[in-house]
Formats: structure tokens, sequence, C-alpha cells
């Protein structure tokens, strides 16, 4: 993270107060005075210290729920200059990650931690966490295409686990998929091998939690129930 942001973090004060320390010629970055408040800084590996005493990094555990809109790339930096997810943490004074991925253009529900175990957990298909997609596609889901989803898809990383489908509606344009896996575009290419396209996708859920109260953009922090509520499904501690 940046060194405004780790030194932040550490509970010193706002990043402009720590802004203002640092051009002042008091903060050290490996031993060596720094005047740049962008410098990175590995929070387990650098020593950064203040006034010459070494600050220790504390890491608060967290885990965030963003309303993800269309145009965002899953990633927290992109070298073609495109817009990530980057943008909606910046001003978080901890090292988040995202827990799985959703595509540039599908939005909805996608979650950040500093948890390391529970990501992974959470993103691992053998702890069978549910994720409900909303899909609007170009056709019909038919009998058939419903057996298929539910029966498991065949894709290039093999055959999916079955699905489920619920909420049908607009002559079955518009439904409702539930899966345990989250291999990439996994929503959209099951949908094309059984011979429709999506149109809009959003995740909605992420096994107990929803989008309720978070306005696409926005996020927020989970409360510490609900951190251990996540532990819990996919047995953790």
């Amino acid at each position: 993270m940046r060194l405004n942001r780790f030194l932040a973090s550490c509970g010193l004060g706002s990043r402009r107060k720590m802004d203002k320390l640092i051009l002042e010629g008091r903060v050290s970055f490996n031993g060596a005075v720094v005047d740049n408040p962008g410098v990175i800084v590995d929070p387990l590996a650098d020593r950064v210290a203040v006034d010459g005493s070494t600050v220790v990094f504390v890491p608060d555990e967290a885990v965030y729920l963003l309303n993800k809109p269309a145009g965002y790339i899953t990633t927290l930096d992109d070298p073609q200059g495109r817009n990530t997810v980057q943008t909606f943490i910046e001003d978080i004074p901890l090292r988040l990650f995202p827990v799985g991925r959703l595509d540039k253009e599908t939005t909805g529900l996608l979650l950040f931690t500093n948890i390391g175990k529970l990501c992974h957990r959470l993103t691992h298909p053998s702890f069978g966490v549910e994720k409900e997609y909303s899909i609007l596609a170009d056709g019909p889901l038919t009998t058939q295409r419903r057996r298929s989803l539910e029966q498991g898809v065949r894709l290039e990383e093999g055959v999916t686990s079955p699905a489920r489908v619920i909420q049908e509606e607009m002559g079955g344009r518009r439904f409702h998929l539930i899966l345990h896996e989250g291999w990439n575009r996994q929503v959209r290419r099951m949908c094309l091998e059984v011979g429709i396209r999506v149109l809009q996708l959003e995740r909605v859920r992420y096994g107990f939690l929803d989008l309720e109260g978070v306005a696409v953009g926005t996020m927020r922090r989970l409360s510490p129930d609900e951190v251990t509520r996540l532990r819990t499904l996919v047995s953790l501690d």
C-alpha cells in the first residue's frame, strides 16, 4: 500500500496529516528518509519509522461488500489503464484484495478482505459457498436448456457442478442461477453452451449476503457477526 495509507492504517492520523509528516522529512523507509507519500510499502517486509521510532503494523481483519457497477475490472492494478475496482477501496486504510472476480460488465456483489485463509476458502468450490446470479438472456430458458444447466455443462475446465434455476420471468428470458464454483466468465459460458447469450448479469447473493441497502457503486463493511458467520460457513476457526 502507499506510504501515507500505511501510516494512516497504523493509527497515526489522517492521510493528509501523514502527507505533511512525510513532506517534512520525518519519515524513513528501510533506513532512508523519504519525502514521497506514494512510496509503496509492504507492511510485512519493509521497515517504516517516524521521528526515528519504528511503526508497528497490526492488521485489522475486515471484510467489505461492494455493489460493483459495470465498466470496472476486478484487479487492483491494470497496465492498460482500464478502470479497476481499486477505485472503490483506495480510501480504506487496509490492504484489501477482492474475493474472486466479476468480469468487466458483470455487476453486483463483490467481497474484499485482508483475511487470506477466508478468501481462499470462500473461493474454493470444495466449500460449496452459493453464488446467485440474476440473468437476462437473448432467448428463453427452454426445458432442455434448464435441464442442461441443472445437470452440469461441459466447459474447457471440465463439467460444471449442477446449478439451480429459480425465479423465471419474461417467458424464461430472465432467471436466477445458483452456482458453487467461480470459473472465469462461468455463467456467460454456461449459457452460451446451452444456446443463449447473456445480455445482463448481476451477482445478487454470496452465501447469506445480499445487496440490500447497498447502492450501485457503494460498499459497506461487514459487522463482526457477519464475518464470524462467513468463517463458520467455510469451517474456519
